[in-house]
């Protein structure tokens, strides 16, 4: 079996990979949590190129929006393609710097099931924030509703059946309701909810599918560049008979990820 590689590191080759349909669910989950109380602090942990703490920023009126995470050469691009009304801080996002109850919310987007401890990184996520305070994220749907990479480890495992336990479908099982839920739960989060966002992704042609595989990013991209040349066009063509094209070339697929958010109690 092949070593997992999770590489999160260039933040231009993520944009064309997963980048362009981060930023649809980030408008989408904001316009979930509505507006919000405003006036305070908002904390995006594991911010990644800024696509939620942009969209935070944009829709919220709190007084100061954050972005935090590990990787510097992410926190570099979201620096230079968010508005200056974020801040970004290289940082854990599962060892948030900042004081029990200082902040009114923390979110994050496609990051929980990356943290080493899901679990510890939410409880000090609801230690962060203040009484009544918010605490929300959002993972891709691996197992079923994240069309593009189901259709890829799909074929990934039909020439490699190896493959099978690097697919995030597997490897990730907190991203899925139940488990969701239960998370927050265990952290104290009380008025807990959870709801399904969906996006279109729609692809020019299979070489707009086809390579942002080839940019290392992640756990798919990782297993492309594992393999050899020759295994790597076998994946290629089998994934270019799966897909359902379009007359005009375009491959057009839907993203679900899953949402969670909760409060801390009052007292």
């Amino acid at each position: 079996m092949r070593e997992r590689r999770d590489v999160w590191a260039a933040g231009e080759a993520y944009e064309r990979y997963m980048g362009r349909w981060s930023r649809l669910v980030a408008e989408e989950f904001t316009v979930w949590l509505g507006a919000g109380d405003g006036g305070g602090y908002r904390l995006d942990a594991g911010c990644g190129t800024g696509a939620l703490t942009a969209a935070v920023a944009a829709r919220g009126r709190a007084r100061t929006v954050v972005g935090v995470d590990r990787s510097a050469g992410f926190v570099a691009t979201a620096r230079g393609a968010v508005p200056t009304a974020a801040g970004f801080v290289v940082a854990d996002a599962g060892a948030l710097p900042v004081r029990d109850g200082a902040l009114d919310a923390v979110v994050s987007g496609l990051a929980l099931n990356f943290l080493p401890l899901p679990g510890a990184a939410v409880a000090a996520w609801a230690r962060a924030v203040r009484p009544g305070g918010l605490v929300a994220a959002y993972v891709w749907d691996y197992a079923g509703g994240m069309g593009f990479l189901r259709r890829f480890w799909d074929a990934a495992v039909a020439v490699d059946p190896s493959a099978a336990a690097l697919d995030e479908g597997g490897r990730f099982p907190l991203c899925r309701p139940g488990p969701l839920r239960a998370l927050w739960s265990e952290a104290g989060l009380v008025d807990v909810t959870v709801a399904p966002i969906e996006v279109a992704t729609v692809f020019r042609g299979f070489p707009d599918f086809w390579e942002p595989f080839l940019s290392g990013q992640g756990p798919a991209p990782g297993y492309v560049a594992s393999l050899d040349a020759d295994a790597r066009v076998r994946l290629r063509e089998a994934l270019r008979a799966a897909l359902p094209v379009r007359p005009d070339g375009s491959i057009a697929l839907t993203a679900r990820a899953w949402a969670v958010r909760g409060r801390r109690p009052e007292v």
